[in-house]
C-alpha cells in the first residue's frame, strides 16, 4: 500500500503531498490542473522511462517519492519485496516503510533510490510489480494484444501458474536439445575441424607439461643463472668478512684480518662482566649482534649452497623458458591461463560428438523432450480451457452490469505451435448482444467499452488480491450516467482488500471515494502551480456540484451532489 506520495517540480506541481490510506480515493480537479502529473509520478517510482519535458519550467530538476507498506500483501509477496530492495542493498525504515524515490533532471538524467540505496531504475520496475499497478489509456491499448490477454487468462487462473513453470522447463530442454541436434548435423565438417584444432592444442600443452606460475620462477632462476659467478663472489667475500677464509672454503683472493665474528667476540669478552651498568649493557647488544651475525653467515652458507654449479642448467632453463613462450603467444598469456584454457578445452572436446551413434542418441532424447514437454503443453492448455469458461461467464455478469446489458465476452483458447507461453493463443472477444457473433476487442469495442471490460477484468482477477495499490487513470472515459455509478461500484468493491486509487472526472465515481483528493492549479501572469488538497465533507459536496457541469454555486448543484453522497455511502456499507 502506498502510504504517502509526495512529487515536486513535475510539470505543473511546485510542490505537493499527500497521505494515504486504503480503500478508495480518487483525485479530481479542472483539467489541466495536474491530475495526469500525479499518475506520471507514479509511473516514475514504477520504473516507467524519465522525460526532461516533464520538469517543471525553470526547475533544475523533478523528485517523486513514496513509501510503501507491504504488511497487508500475502506472505511469499512480503518476502519476494524484502528480497528485492536488500538486493539493492536497501532496507525498510523505522516505520517499516519502504522508500521509492525518483529523480529527473532538465537534461533528462534520471537516479533512481530504494530503501535508501541508489539502485538501477530497473530494480524500482521489479519492487512495483509487487505493490503498483497503473491502469491507464494506454494500458487498455495494450490488453489487445494477444500476449497481454493470455496473460490476463494466466492472471485469473493462479494455478495455472505451475503448469506453466513446468511445461517451460520441459520447452527449455526440448530447444536446447533441438539446437544441439541442429549445430552437429549442420555443421559436422566445421565441428569435425574444431575437433582437431583442439586436439592438436592439448596435445601440445600436455607434452610440455607446463605447472601453473612456471614462467614467472624461471625468469628469477634464470637471471640467478646469469649472474651466478657475481652472486657466488659477493656471497663469499660477505661470509669471509664474517667468518673468516676457511669458512668460505679458503682464502685465495680474501684478506686475511681477523674476522667479523673475532672481532664482536673480542669486544664482547671486553665489556662481559664490568661492574659498569653502561658496559654491562653494551655487552648485552654486542651479545644480540653476534648471534644476528650468526644467523646472517648461516644464510650466506645456505644461499652459496644453493647457487648452481652445473654450466648447463642455464641452457636448460632458457629452452623450457622458450617452450613456455611458445604456450603463451599462443594460448594465453601467462602460463596459469594457458593451463585453464586446455581445461576449457578439454570440456569442450568432450562435448562434441559428430559420430552416427552420438547423433541417434542425441535425436532419441530431443524426441524424449519434445514427447515431455507436448505432455505438458496439453495440460496447460487443458487449465486455461477451463478458467477460459470460467472467465468470459465472470466477465460477461460485470460488463453487464456496467450499462453493457447484453454484452458477451468470450475467451477464445486456440492451438498454436509450442513457443515460451505455451502452445496457446488467447483471444478476447465482444459481441454486442446474443445474436451477434464475438468479435476481437480491437474491432468489437470502442474506447469506453474497452474501459468497461478492462475493469470488469481487473475486478475478476484481483478479487483474491490483497494490499496491493491500483491505479485507473481515467478508466471511466467515454462513459456516464448509470455506467458511471456501476464504474464507481466496482472500484469500491476492489477497494474492499485492495487500495485504489483513481483519477476520474465523474462525480458518480467519485462520489464513492474513502479518500478524496482534489488536485487545484492557481494561474499567474507568469507561472501556473498546482497542489493536492484532502477534502471533507463540505468541502466534496462543492467539488462534486462542479463536476456536475458546474453547479458549484447553486443549490440544486450542492443538493444533488449531496445525494450522490448519501447513495454511495448506503452501496458502500452493504458491499
Amino acid at each position: 500500500m502506498l502510504a504517502d506520495i509526495t512529487i515536486e517540480d513535475l510539470g505543473v506541481i511546485r510542490h505537493a503531498s499527500a497521505e494515504l490510506s486504503s480503500g478508495l480515493t480518487v483525485l479530481t480537479g479542472e483539467t489541466g490542473a495536474g491530475k495526469t502529473m500525479v499518475v506520471t509520478g507514479l509511473r516514475l517510482l514504477a520504473g516507467s522511462r524519465a522525460d526532461a519535458s516533464r520538469v517543471r519550467t525553470g526547475a533544475k530538476k523533478a523528485v517523486v517519492e513514496g513509501s510503501f507498506l507491504t504488511d497487508e500483501l500475502s506472505s511469499s509477496a512480503q518476502q519476494s519485496v524484502k528480497e528485492i530492495v536488500e538486493s539493492g542493498g536497501g532496507s525498510a525504515d523505522e516505520n517499516g516503510e519502504y522508500i521509492a524515490a525518483r529523480t529527473v533532471s532538465a537534461q533528462g538524467r534520471s537516479k533512481a533510490h530504494l530503501g535508501g540505496r541508489s539502485v538501477p531504475v530497473a530494480k524500482l520496475a521489479e519492487f512495483s510489480s509487487y505493490v503498483l499497478a497503473i491502469h491507464g489509456q494506454n494500458d487498455q491499448l495494450r490488453l489487445l494484444a494477444p500476449e497481454e490477454q493470455r496473460a490476463a487468462l494466466d492472471r485469473f487462473a493462479p494455478k495455472n501458474s505451475a503448469l506453466l513453470a513446468d511445461y517451460q522447463v520441459h520447452y527449455r530442454d526440448w530447444k536446447r536439445l533441438q539446437r544441439d541436434f541442429k549445430i552437429r548435423t549442420e555443421s559436422r565438417r566445421e565441428l569435425a575441424q574444431e575437433v582437431d584444432r583442439l586436439q592438436f592444442a592439448i596435445d601440445e600443452i600436455d607434452e610440455i607439461s607446463p605447472e601453473a606460475g612456471e614462467d614467472e620462477e624461471l625468469i628469477t632462476r634464470i637471471r640467478r643463472l646469469q649472474d651466478v659467478d657475481s652472486l657466488r663472489e659477493q656471497a663469499m667475500s660477505a661470509l669471509t668478512a664474517i667468518d673468516g677464509a676457511e669458512a668460505a672454503g679458503g682464502s685465495d683472493g680474501f684478506s686475511e684480518t681477523d674476522p667479523a665474528s673475532t672481532l664482536l667476540g673480542q669486544a664482547e669478552s671486553a665489556v662481559r662482566g664490568s661492574e659498569d651498568p653502561q658496559l654491562s649493557a653494551l655487552a648485552d647488544k654486542l651479545g644480540d649482534i653476534t648471534t644476528q651475525l650468526g644467523e646472517i653467515s648461516a644464510e650466506l652458507g645456505g644461499f652459496l649452497g644453493e647457487l648452481p654449479a652445473d654450466p648447463d642448467q642455464l641452457e636448460s632453463a632458457l629452452q623450457r623458458q622458450h617452450e613456455l613462450k611458445n604456450l603463451t603467444r599462443k594460448y594465453a598469456p601467462t602460463i596459469s591461463e594457458v593451463i585453464a584454457w586446455r581445461d576449457a578445452a578439454e570440456k569442450r572436446l568432450a562435448s562434441i560428438d559428430t559420430s552416427a551413434h552420438a547423433l541417434e542418441e542425441l535425436q532419441k532424447r530431443m524426441q524424449t523432450a519434445e514427447k515431455n514437454m507436448r505432455a505438458a503443453a496439453k495440460k496447460l492448455s487443458a487449465a486455461r480451457l477451463r478458467a477460459a469458461g470460467e472467465l468470459e461467464k465472470a466477465v460477461t455478469a460485470e460488463i453487464q452490469g456496467l450499462a453493457m446489458p447484453k454484452a458477451r465476452l468470450e475467451v477464445a483458447v486456440r492451438q498454436i505451435q509450442p513457443a515460451e507461453s505455451g502452445a496457446d493463443e488467447v483471444e478476447l472477444l465482444l459481441a454486442p448482444n446474443d445474436a451477434a457473433r464475438a468479435q476481437p476487442l480491437s474491432t468489437a469495442a470502442s474506447g469506453g467499452e474497452l474501459s468497461r471490460v478492462m475493469l470488469a477484468l481487473e475486478v475478476i482477477i484481483s478479487a483474491e488480491t490483497t494490499g496491493a495499490t491500483m491505479v485507473f487513470d481515467e478508466v471511466d472515459a467515454g462513459v456516464g450516467g448509470r455506467a458511471a455509478v456501476e464504474i464507481g461500484r466496482r472500484l469500491a468493491r476492489l477497494a474492499v482488500h485492495n487500495q485504489v486509487i483513481v483519477v476520474t472526472h465523474l462525480p458518480q465515481v467519485a462520489a464513492y471515494a474513502d479518500t478524496h483528493l482534489h488536485v487545484a492549479k492557481e494561474v499567474t501572469d507568469e507561472t501556473v502551480t498546482s497542489g493536492v488538497l484532502t477534502l471533507g465533507y463540505e468541502q466534496r459536496v462543492e467539488e462534486l456540484a462542479r463536476m456536475l457541469a458546474g453547479l458549484d454555486d447553486t443549490e440544486t448543484g450542492r443538493a444533488h451532489a449531496a445525494e450522490l453522497l448519501d447513495k454511495a455511502d448506503q452501496d458502500k456499507t452493504t458491499r
